[in-house]
């Protein structure tokens, strides 16, 4: 970006009292997550020979940092995203999470997908600590979190509600409640907000982004949304066709914290947009 980009962003973040995040320009800060050549492959249909999903595809993601990926459908960002989370093996290649690979899961990775997976008869509380609970986390220590937990998740008057009386945002936001309450050091989503309206969508961007901003969070988000993309993250990475690989790393210097009123109004919001856009053959 140039540089008077850049001073407009300072400028505008000073007049606002916003603030330009951290992590910008900080690219000597350690990697957390690092995808190294890694590559996968599926039989075909019929057994009809195999097919590359991805293809020597490379990234880092630091401490702290909200990254998405773009890309067409069918490019491998899914099982990209399987592959981090240790569910899927690599076909060579590595991903670590620090100094560490990762060959299975690991509770300091959570995932969201796109559906809640929720249990019809167990109450929203009831479905929120079951993971803590897969995981032997101390009873005591979960019910200090919980409260805490659905204050900010919007869900302290639904705790003792069940899945079918919830709203699908609100299964979504107690879905993200599953994997915050074990406290995870990244989170990984799968087009979590893909099956919902486009109001419901937009409400549950700017919870989120509020969620991250008050923690510690590292965010990779799978998203097929340009504007959901742009307003959420840190870089958005766009992926090629498959076999997928990351083609683009696009920086979002818009200042933090941001809100929906003055991030969407602001002519640099448009510019990003109109650049994923073109990365990604829209026109």
């Amino acid at each position: 970006m140039a540089l008077v980009d850049k001073l407009r962003i300072v400028q505008r973040a000073a007049a606002t009292g916003a603030q330009v995040h951290p992590l910008h320009g900080d690219e000597a800060a350690p990697a957390l997550i690092s995808v190294e050549k890694v590559g996968k492959r599926f039989a075909a249909r019929g057994g009809a020979g195999a097919f590359s999903a991805l293809d020597d595809v490379s990234l880092q993601i630091r401490q702290g940092e909200f990254v998405s990926i773009l890309g067409p459908s069918g490019c491998g960002k899914s099982t990209l995203l399987r592959m981090v989370a240790g569910l899927a093996p690599c076909d060579g290649g590595r991903i670590l999470l620090g100094t560490e690979p990762i060959s299975a899961p690991v509770p300091d990775i959570g995932v969201v997908f796109q559906t809640s997976n929720m249990l019809p008869w167990l109450s929203v509380g009831a479905n929120i600590r079951l993971g803590a609970k897969l995981r032997n986390v101390p009873r005591a220590q979960v019910e200090e979190r919980l409260p805490a937990l659905l204050e900010t998740l919007g869900l302290t008057a639904f705790a003792d509600r069940y899945p079918h009386e919830l709203s699908g945002g609100m299964r979504q936001r107690a879905a993200i409640g599953q994997i915050l309450l074990l406290e995870p050091r990244v989170m990984l989503m799968d087009e979590p907000f893909g099956a919902l309206d486009a109001l419901t969508r937009d409400r549950l961007n700017v919870e989120l982004l509020r969620i991250w901003q008050r923690s510690t969070l590292t965010v990779l988000l799978v998203t097929h949304s340009i504007h959901e993309a742009v307003f959420l993250s840190d870089r958005v990475l766009v992926m090629s066709e498959r076999p997928g690989k990351v083609v683009h790393d696009l920086k979002i210097e818009l200042p933090r914290p941001r809100g929906a009123d003055h991030v969407k109004s602001d002519p640099l919001y448009g510019e990003y947009v109109l650049e994923l856009s073109r990365l990604m053959g829209v026109f």
